[in-house]
C-alpha cells in the first residue's frame, strides 16, 4: 500500500514537489539513476540504427514502401520484448520466476507466446503496410515480397532478441537491479539495432527466392501454414499462454497499425527528412528514447499495481505522481543529449546539420511535450486494464509505445518546421 507520511503528502502537488525538489531526487536517486543508464545505452543503439537508416538509401529506392514498414517492425521488438521483459520483471517480483538460466513452465510458454505473436504481427504488418501504400498512392512492392521481408526478419530478430531478453531480466534482477527501469530501455536499444540488419538480412534472402518463383510461393505457403498453425496450438497449450495471445493480439494489432500508419507518413516526407540529415539520424533516437523512457513508466505501474504501491485512482496520487516526476527529471537529461548526439554524428559522417542550437531546443521541446501527454494516457491506459481484470503488463506497454512512435514523429517533425522556419 501506498505510504501517507508527511513527506509523502507534500510531494503529491506539483508545488510542493518542486520545494522538495533536492529531497525528491536524493529519495529515487537509484531509481533515476539505473533508468539514466539504461536510456543512454538505449541511445546507442537508437544512434546505430540512426547511422544505418541513413545508409539505407539504395534499399528504399529498390524496395519501394519499405520505408512503410521500418517503425512497425522497430516498433513491434519494443512491443514484443517489452511486453515479454515486463512479465519477467513482475514474475522476478512476485517470486514466480527464479532469476536463473532454469527453463521452468511459466518461462517456456512466455517464451513460445513471444514467437507466435511475432509471426502473427510480421504478416498483420505486411499486409498493412501494402493497403496503406495503395490508399497514400505511393509506390510499393508486392504483397509477396512485402509479407517475406516482415516475417523473414522478424524470425531473425527474435532468435537474437528473446535470449538477450532473458538475460538482461535475470542479470539485472540477480544483481539487485530493478528490471523495470533496466530491461524495456535496453530491450528496445537490442530491437532497434538488430531490426534494420535483420529487414536487410531477410532483402538478400528474398533476392535470393526470386531466382525461383515456384520456391519462392512454396516458401510462403509454408509461412502462412506455420502461423496459423502455431497460433492455434498456442491458443490452446495452456491458460497462461491463451492470456497472453487473447490479451495482446488485438492491441498489438492496433500498435502494428499505427506503427505502418507512422512509416506512412514517413514514406512520404522521405525527400524532406533527406534534406536535413541530422533530422534522418535524430528520428530514430527521438523515437527510440521516447518508447524506451515511456516504456520504464509503463513498467514501474504495472509493477506498482500488482504489487499494490500504486492505487488504480481515477486521479494519480502518490508512487504514481513519483513515477511521472522521474519521467520528466529523465526527459530533460535526455533530450539534449540525443540532439547533440546526432548533430555530432552527422559532423563526424562529413554532413551538414542544422546546427547544435537548433536541434538540441528541437529536441528538448519536442520531448517535454511528448512526455506531458504520455504520462497521462500511460497512467490511465494502465489503470483501465488493471481495473478490467487485464493484465497490465500485456496492455500499458505496446499501446503506450505504439502511441509513442506515432505522435512522436509528428511532434519532431512539427517542431523542427517550427523553429527551423523561425530561425532560417
Amino acid at each position: 500500500m501506498i505510504c501517507v507520511t508527511g513527506k509523502q503528502k507534500k510531494i503529491r502537488t506539483p508545488l510542493s514537489v518542486f520545494s522538495t525538489f533536492p529531497d525528491f531526487v536524493e529519495e529515487h536517486s537509484s531509481i533515476i539513476k539505473e533508468s539514466l543508464i539504461a536510456l543512454l545505452i538505449c541511445a546507442i543503439g537508437d544512434l546505430c540504427a540512426g547511422v544505418i537508416l541513413g545508409k539505407m538509401t539504395f534499399f528504399l529506392e529498390a524496395f519501394p514502401g519499405l520505408l512503410v514498414i521500418i517503425p512497425g517492425a522497430i516498433g513491434m521488438r519494443g512491443n514484443i520484448f517489452g511486453s515479454f521483459a515486463s512479465r519477467l520483471s513482475t514474475n522476478l517480483h512476485i517470486g514466480i520466476i527464479s532469476p536463473k538460466f532454469e527453463f521452468s513452465e511459466d518461462l517456456n510458454y512466455n517464451i513460445f507466446s513471444s514467437f507466435v505473436l511475432t509471426l502473427v504481427l510480421s504478416l498483420f504488418l505486411a499486409v498493412i503496410a501494402k493497403i496503406l501504400c495503395f490508399i497514400l498512392h505511393q509506390p510499393s512492392m508486392d504483397v509477396i515480397d512485402f509479407i517475406l521481408i516482415c516475417v523473414i526478419a522478424g524470425i531473425i530478430s527474435n532468435l537474437i532478441m528473446l535470449p538477450i531478453t532473458m538475460f538482461v531480466s535475470f542479470k539485472s534482477f540477480k544483481h539487485g537491479w530493478d528490471p523495470d527501469n533496466i530491461t524495456s530501455p535496453i530491450i528496445a536499444a537490442f530491437g532497434d539495432l538488430f531490426t534494420l540488419p535483420a529487414i536487410i538480412a531477410s532483402i538478400f534472402i528474398l533476392q535470393a527466392m526470386n531466382f525461383n518463383l515456384i520456391f519462392k510461393d512454396a516458401i510462403l505457403v509454408v509461412i502462412l501454414i506455420a502461423i496459423v498453425v502455431s497460433f492455434i496450438y498456442c491458443y490452446r497449450l495452456s491458460y497462461e499462454t491463451n492470456t497472453i495471445l487473447k490479451q495482446s493480439t488485438p492491441v498489438l494489432l492496433l500498435c502494428s497499425l499505427l506503427g505502418g500508419a507512422a512509416g506512412g507518413v514517413l514514406n512520404s516526407a522521405v525527400e524532406t527528412l533527406l534534406t536535413n540529415p541530422s533530422l534522418l539520424t535524430l528520428l530514430p533516437l527521438f523515437s527510440g528514447e521516447s518508447g524506451s523512457l515511456i516504456s520504464i513508466l509503463g513498467a514501474r505501474l504495472s509493477s506498482g499495481l500488482h504489487s499494490g504501491l500504486v492505487e488504480p485512482f481515477k486521479k494519480p496520487e502518490g508512487e504514481a505522481v513519483h513515477n511521472f516526476i522521474i519521467s520528466f527529471i529523465l526527459a530533460i537529461i535526455v533530450f539534449p543529449l540525443i540532439g547533440l548526439l546526432a548533430e555530432s554524428s552527422s559532423y563526424a559522417l562529413g554532413v551538414v546539420g542544422v546546427g547544435f542550437d537548433k536541434i538540441v531546443e528541437i529536441s528538448t521541446i519536442s520531448g517535454v511535450i511528448l512526455v506531458a501527454i504520455m504520462v497521462i494516457i500511460v497512467y490511465y491506459v494502465s489503470i483501465t486494464s488493471y481495473n478490467n481484470n487485464l493484465d497490465p503488463d500485456n496492455i500499458v506497454i505496446p499501446i503506450s509505445t505504439s502511441i509513442t512512435d506515432s505522435i512522436s514523429s509528428l511532434i519532431l517533425i512539427s517542431i523542427s518546421l517550427l523553429i527551423l522556419g523561425v530561425l532560417i
